[in-house]
């Protein structure tokens, strides 16, 4: 019994490590943006040891990879069991917008930790579990819509756009939900185009 309770006793501290130290890569994030976040600093001003930060995380840009899964999480249950549109059950272009909408609003919200997370993770990005799982999604709901045309290369295409610099750009404050409006319309666009008659085909350059 007494070492049940001080495990259960390392699980709670490691919860609460845990929460303490996104919270404060959160909080430097919002004060100077990427170039702010290091695990020094993190671990500092969470109050614990910068060890602790470096056993759970890894690195800088595995503490940004949690940050944004923790961000996508409430996406992610959504999309597997939540009710129609955004869960199953929906047509894919009803599916596509209401996913984007929810990532538009991520990506609204968060845009200094996207651009810190693309800085940190660099090539690494395509193997980021939030990518992964937005690309997957977004690739299953292409090829149901349009199954002649490359979904893989679409669910790409359109995640390239989720840029920090570009979502701030795009979202003044009297019309936050430019970005995802912009987003979903490119969506639709490629699904309304004409068929490809030879998917297999690439035209001459």
């Amino acid at each position: 019994m007494p070492e049940q309770r001080a495990e259960r006793a390392e699980r709670a501290d490691a919860v609460r490590n845990r929460g303490a130290v996104l919270r404060a890569a959160e909080r430097l994030l919002a004060e100077g943006g990427g170039d702010h976040v290091s695990l020094d600093r993190v671990a500092a001003l969470a109050g614990v040891g910068k060890g602790t930060v470096f056993r759970r995380f890894g690195s800088r840009a595995g503490l940004l990879q949690a940050l944004l899964e923790e961000r996508s999480l409430a996406l992610r249950e959504a999309i597997a069991t939540g009710p129609p549109p955004l869960g199953p059950g929906a047509p894919a272009p009803e599916r596509l917008l209401a996913f984007l909408d929810r990532l538009g609003a991520i990506a609204e919200g968060n845009a200094a930790l996207l651009s810190a997370h693309e800085a940190a993770c660099a090539e690494e990005k395509y193997d980021d579990p939030s990518y992964r799982l937005w690309h997957g999604h977004l690739t299953a709901l292409l090829a149901e819509a349009r199954p002649d045309l490359d979904a893989g290369f679409l669910a790409h295409t359109l995640l390239a756009v989720f840029d920090g610099d570009l979502i701030r750009h795009l979202t003044p404050p009297d019309d936050p939900r430019r970005f995802t409006r912009s987003v979903q319309r490119t969506a639709m666009a490629l699904l309304d185009g004409e068929p490809d008659p030879d998917p297999a085909h690439d035209p001459d350059p």
